[in-house]
């Protein structure tokens, strides 16, 4: 179940762009309604410098993956606002290790297709 890609701001095609996908499992089905609770989109919005966003879910495997580009690392400052660390923070004990990909995209590849994404984290690249 995907989420259609959002975009925020049409990218430059000829431009890099820093994104950001994150593997989010839960422990637990009683954890999705939760999960879902706390989507972000309204502050995902008004993130400075955000070009796009997405949700990738597999919620009979409690698995899902959220997808992020923007203009720079600056969309890292989202994590540490309020309500996102407080999501965080609520939903830690019902979360499996979570994983982060980070790297550079072009605007021409905005949105990333899924499989494109997955084989990045299946790689290992550097986050």
């Amino acid at each position: 179940m995907d989420s259609p890609g959002n975009k925020c701001t049409a990218p430059n095609t000829n431009r890099e762009y820093f994104a950001l996908l994150s593997y989010l499992p839960l422990n637990k089905y009683r954890a999705i309604p939760a999960f879902f609770k706390f989507t972000f989109q309204k502050q995902l919005r008004s993130t400075p410098g955000i070009i796009g966003y997405a949700l990738h879910a597999k919620p009979w495997s409690r698995d899902f993956w959220t997808f992020s580009a923007c203009t720079d690392e600056k969309l890292m400052d989202f994590v540490g606002k309020i309500p996102h660390r407080q999501a965080m923070k609520a939903m830690m004990r019902h979360r499996g290790p979570t994983k982060f990909t980070k790297w550079e995209i072009m605007g021409s590849a905005v949105p990333l297709r899924w499989e494109e994404a997955m084989a990045r984290s299946k790689k290992g690249e550097a986050s």
